[in-house]
């Protein structure tokens, strides 16, 4: 790395609020995140942190304004993909359900390769009572995923009631 390259002032203060929050020394790591929430407020990484430290701590509530300052601010793709996705579950988790329908639709559409918005997509319609399609949808990902032989041998019939599940059939004709 090039050393004639100036780190932000925050930098070497958030690798430490992470490492603390690897280190399970979670309320510590929040207690810098929130100073350095507070002392720089465009920074998105550092707001994504923040919203990170209060969901590792079970403060969904508290973390929601941190994860919407970080999605109107400046993130690589790897960290927005984070936040939206902690936003959206989180949005879920709190029972704004609507909130985290549309969040996740848009995290889908800016990301559509990426499954993990899907499944909680999925959790979502659940909770929004839409049974058939929340189910259809995590039935296409486990087949899609998965590796399991004892599944996988299956994955025709699965994929046919994916779009079927409220149909009974007979011998009757």
């Amino acid at each position: 790395m090039d050393s004639s390259i100036k780190q932000p002032a925050w930098d070497s203060e958030l690798k430490r609020a992470v490492q603390m929050r690897q280190e399970s020394q979670l309320e510590a790591s929040l207690q810098l995140l929130l100073k350095l929430a507070s002392n720089f407020p465009d920074e998105g990484i550092v707001q994504y942190q923040c919203a990170w430290a209060h969901d590792a701590l079970g403060k969904e509530i508290s973390a929601v304004p941190y994860y919407v300052r970080a999605l109107s601010s400046e993130l690589t793709n790897e960290d927005r993909r984070g936040a939206y996705l902690g936003l959206g579950s989180t949005y879920r988790a709190i029972g704004e359900y609507g909130k985290s329908k549309a969040l996740l639709e848009e995290a889908i559409a800016r990301f559509p390769d990426a499954r993990e918005f899907k499944v909680f997509y999925a959790l979502t319609l659940y909770n929004l009572g839409h049974h058939e399609e929340s189910t259809s949808l995590l039935l296409r990902q486990l087949v899609e995923t998965t590796q399991d032989a004892d599944i996988s041998q299956y994955n025709r019939a699965l994929l046919f009631y994916a779009d079927h599940l409220n149909e009974v059939w007979t011998d009757e004709e």
